[in-house]
C-alpha cells in the first residue's frame, strides 16, 4: 500500500446578511469611513442576529455547503476540528455542538476544538493532515468561525479593535488521497507566547488579581476569587479584546514571509512557483506590504478583508472558497495559506489543489 496525503475534497463559507458599514460605526464611535479604510482597508463586515445566530449554528451553514461539495453524507464525517476565538459557551466548546447540529451519531465521531485565534485554521488543517496520513481518519471536517459582534467595545474606547472584526464561517472536508495525487504538501506551525497580552481577552479568566475577592460569602480572606464583573475590570477594559496595533503590524509583516518561505523550502519550491497566496485577513495593509515583500501580482494574492473585515479563524477558509468560487484557483495550483495572530501563533500551509 502506498502513502497517503490528505486533500480538501469539498468546501464551504457563510456570512451573516446583515452588513454594518463604516458610516454605520460613525454612529456609535468617534471613528471615520476614511480613517478605517487608511489604516486597515476595510469597508464594511457583516454581523451575525443577536440569539438566532451563534458560532455554531453560522459555522453548520459553512460546514453543510463543505460537506455537500465533498459529496458525502454528515453521517460518514469520523472527525470534527473547530477553530473560534468567541465560542457559543466558555465550555463545552463549539466541536460538540456543532456534531449535535449536524445530527451526527455520537457513537462514530470524535471533536476537538482548537483556540488559536487567527492562526487557528492552519492548526486545524496541520491536525487534520496528519491524522489522515496516518489512517486513522478518512472524513474531517475542518470549520473555522466567528461571532466577534457579540463581544466588542462599542464605544470610541474600544474602536481601534472594535472597526476591524467581523462575524463569518468557513469549513472544508478534507480526505485522504494518493502521495503523487494533489492535496497538502505541508504545513509550518509557529509560537512565540513572549507578548501574549499585546493581543489578548483577559477576562473571563482566573489570573485572580482581576477578580474581587468573595470574602463576604465566607471564603478564607485571599483565596477562592470570585468571577463577577468589578470596576477595575470595566475601566482597563478587560472585558473586551485588546490589542497593541503597532507591535502586532510590525511582528506580522516580519512573520508573514518567514513563514511562507521556510514552507516553500521545505518543499523544495520557490515564491515563484505559488499560484494563489490567501492570508489571513488581519489588515489589508499587512496583506499588501507581504505581496510587494514577496513581489507577487495582484491576481495571485486574494483578499476580501474590505468586504467582511477580519473574521479570525474563519477569515482563510472564507477566502479560499471565494477564490475557488471566482476560478482563481484551479486543479493542481499551487496554493499557499498563511496566518498570524494572538499569542503569537503563524503557521502556513502548502497544497495542489485537488478539486
Amino acid at each position: 500500500m502506498g502513502s497517503i496525503r490528505s486533500k480538501i475534497a469539498g468546501l464551504g463559507y457563510y456570512v451573516p446578511e446583515t452588513v454594518v458599514s463604516n458610516k454605520e460605526l460613525e454612529k456609535l464611535m468617534d471613528t471615520t469611513d476614511a480613517w478605517i479604510q487608511e489604516r486597515t482597508g476595510i469597508v464594511e463586515r457583516r454581523y451575525g442576529t443577536p440569539h438566532l445566530e451563534t458560532t455554531t449554528t453560522i459555522g453548520a451553514r459553512a460546514a453543510k455547503n463543505a460537506i455537500e461539495m465533498a459529496g458525502i453524507q454528515a453521517e460518514e464525517i469520523d472527525f470534527i476540528i473547530f477553530a473560534t476565538l468567541s465560542p457559543d459557551y466558555y465550555f463545552p466548546g463549539c466541536g460538540v455542538l456543532l456534531q449535535r447540529e449536524l445530527k451526527i451519531s455520537g457513537s462514530q465521531v470524535g471533536a476537538l476544538d482548537i483556540r488559536n485565534q487567527c492562526s487557528g485554521f492552519i492548526y486545524g488543517l496541520s491536525i487534520a493532515d496528519q491524522f489522515i496520513r496516518t489512517g486513522q481518519y478518512k472524513n474531517i471536517l475542518l470549520v473555522g468561525a466567528e461571532m466577534h459582534s457579540m463581544g466588542l467595545d462599542y464605544t470610541t474606547r474600544g474602536r481601534n479593535v472594535t472597526v476591524i472584526f467581523g462575524d463569518g464561517a468557513g469549513a472544508v472536508v478534507l480526505q485522504p488521497t494518493g502521495e503523487e495525487e494533489p492535496g497538502v504538501i505541508n504545513t509550518v506551525l509557529h509560537a512565540d507566547g513572549t507578548y501574549a497580552e499585546e493581543l489578548a481577552f483577559i477576562n473571563p479568566g482566573c489570573h485572580g488579581g482581576y477578580h474581587q475577592q468573595q470574602t463576604d460569602l465566607g471564603y478564607p480572606e485571599g483565596g477562592y476569587g470570585g468571577l463577577f464583573l468589578t470596576q477595575k475590570m470595566w475601566e482597563e477594559q478587560l472585558i473586551f479584546p485588546s490589542m497593541n496595533g503597532q507591535l502586532v503590524f510590525k511582528t506580522a509583516i516580519q512573520k508573514f514571509p518567514e513563514v511562507i518561505g521556510e514552507s516553500l523550502h521545505n518543499a523544495g519550491l520557490s515564491i515563484g512557483d505559488v499560484d494563489m497566496l490567501i492570508p489571513h485577513q488581519a489588515n489589508l495593509r499587512i496583506s499588501q506590504f507581504v505581496q510587494k515583500k514577496l513581489g507577487l501580482p495582484d491576481e495571485k494574492v486574494w483578499n476580501n478583508i474590505q468586504r467582511y473585515g477580519n473574521t479570525t479563524a474563519a477569515s482563510i477558509p472564507i477566502a479560499l472558497c471565494e477564490a475557488f468560487e471566482a476560478g482563481a484557483i484551479r486543479r493542481n495550483d499551487l496554493v499557499c495559506l498563511a496566518a498570524f495572530g494572538s499569542g503569537f501563533t503563524w503557521g502556513a500551509a502548502l497544497m495542489r489543489w485537488a478539486i
